[in-house]
């Protein structure tokens, strides 16, 4: 599983017998989770009140950094339009992967100084990842208009012969250019109709100048035929035409837009192409940022907690699980029995929730140890 469990409990003559304790009811006896050790540094404690207000601020920053770690790792996926292998070895911490990012944390001192209050640091990292989202919404707002103009210019080139570019199909010499009298027009017929467009398109209206129809192109339903008539009759021949069900396309052959469009979609793509590697670079290196960011909030999160929990001096062992996907609800009957005396209150509500189906209580509030989950499930890939 790509889930953890970041717990602590209190450490009893020493943090270490903590460890060892949760080791043999987790792992040793039973092989219930993979377990690590998850260091903490010895950060400034603060007053009471300090801790109660930062514990509700690090939730709220907690969801809001989860959210922009998820939106740069979705985005780098859109970027690399899904390709689900190039994505995932792109989605790194740090230099390594995610999985080992966090089963090997390590604090960093240069970016979150542990000298600063709690406070403080909470808020290097809120501006720090506002600084990202902004950035990303931003940067995806140019490369998103980019790459829109550019696949609707693509849509009007691989289209039906109805609406699709005629740019690359049509030539001068397939159209009376300049003459005050005769026009070419441009009709698509169903392959069915051939026969039938054959038969009848010199008499849907008067002045169609005889054996003037040529075939241009073909899709798989339909083909693009030209035509030639006295410019009067225009009107007449599209109504007639509409009757016979076929259809005439609106279109004038000019040879400067056709090539202006061409040049469009060339400088588009190019553009697109020279963007592309300055955002993947950026995406990839804010997508670290973000995590690791994201990480150390849960650092900051399970400190307070276990501070506000188990009181003073800071005395607990923080441990990283990550459960057997089949033993998930065994783990945590083991580790309720493991720590229910730290609140047997709280394990009371679990052990009679347990009995309910389909209770669904909020689980961090009523487990009797410190818990916060991370789910490294980013984006919806297996990582």
């Amino acid at each position: 599983m790509t889930e953890f469990w970041l717990i602590s409990a209190p450490g009893e003559k020493t943090c270490q017998q903590t460890w060892d304790k949760m080791m043999v009811a987790t792992t040793d006896t039973n092989n219930l989770s993979n377990n690590h050790k998850f260091n903490i540094p010895d950060l400034k404690v603060g007053t009471l009140d300090v801790l109660v207000g930062l514990s509700d601020e690090l939730a709220k920053l907690d969801s809001f950094v989860e959210g922009v770690v998820k939106k740069v790792a979705q985005y780098m996926a859109n970027v690399l339009e899904d390709r689900e292998d190039k994505v995932l070895e792109n989605l790194l911490a740090n230099g390594v992967d995610l999985v080992t990012y966090i089963t090997r944390f390590q604090w960093d001192m240069a970016k979150y100084p542990i000298k600063q209050s709690l406070k403080n640091i909470s808020e290097i990292i809120s501006k720090q990842v506002s600084q990202i989202d902004n950035d990303l919404k931003a940067r995806a707002s140019v490369y998103n208009n980019l790459k829109g103009n550019l696949q609707n210019l693509e849509r009007k080139n691989t289209g039906s012969l109805l609406t699709r570019s005629l740019a690359d199909i049509v030539k001068k010499e397939d159209f009376v250019l300049g003459s005050e009298y005769l026009i070419t027009l441009l009709v698509v017929v169903q392959k069915a109709a051939y026969a039938d467009w054959q038969g009848k398109y010199e008499t849907l209206s008067e002045m169609v100048v005889p054996r003037s129809t040529n075939l241009l192109c073909e899709d798989n339903d339909s083909g693009l035929f030209s035509v030639t008539l006295f410019t009067k009759a225009v009107d007449d021949f599209r109504h007639k035409a509409r009757e016979n069900k076929f259809q005439v396309r609106d279109f004038q052959y000019n040879e400067e837009e056709m090539k202006a469009d061409k040049e469009e979609m060339a400088r588009l793509s190019t553009d697109k192409k020279k963007q592309f590697g300055p955002l993947f670079r950026w995406l990839k290196v804010n997508f670290s940022e973000a995590f690791i960011a994201w990480i150390h909030i849960k650092a900051l999160e399970v400190f307070v907690e276990s501070v506000l929990r188990y009181g003073l001096p800071v005395n607990f062992q923080a441990m990283l699980l990550q459960p057997n996907k089949k033993t998930v609800k065994k783990l945590r009957e083991v580790l309720n029995d493991l720590y229910k005396h730290l609140d047997s209150s709280a394990a009371a509500i679990i052990d009679s929730a347990m009995d309910i189906p389909g209770l669904n209580l909020s689980q961090q509030e009523y487990y009797p140890y410190v818990y916060y989950k991370i789910d490294c499930n980013i984006p919806d890939f297996k990582v």
